[in-house]
């Protein structure tokens, strides 16, 4: 079952809409973070995925109330990841015998 888009990777949104709306530079927003601007950075570049735990550093930056809970990024990151991977060939997989009635 193959998407029909190619969903953004969650360090688009964070470049292009979070950071300017707060008027931060990714220096700034790395600090509020704790994290290195190294790190931000190749999350804006889209080098880097949102984990479990930069999910929970944004929600407590943005609050969940401004569009910051951790299960949105992860949702994001999801997304982007499974379309990027069903865009490359299959491996070879065999099909698992039918369930046995319990």
């Amino acid at each position: 079952m193959s998407r029909m888009f190619n969903p953004p990777h969650p360090g688009a949104t964070l470049r292009e809409d979070i950071l300017p709306a707060l008027g931060l530079t990714v220096t700034d927003a790395a600090r509020q973070l704790g994290i290195t601007r190294t790190a931000l950075s190749r999350i804006l570049n889209e080098h880097a995925g949102i984990s479990p735990e930069m999910a929970l550093r944004i929600e407590s930056w943005l609050g969940p109330e401004r569009g910051g809970r951790a299960e949105i990024w992860l949702g994001m990151q999801m997304d982007h990841d499974l379309w990027m991977t069903e865009q490359r060939p299959a491996p070879p997989v065999e099909r698992a015998p039918e369930l046995l009635a319990a």
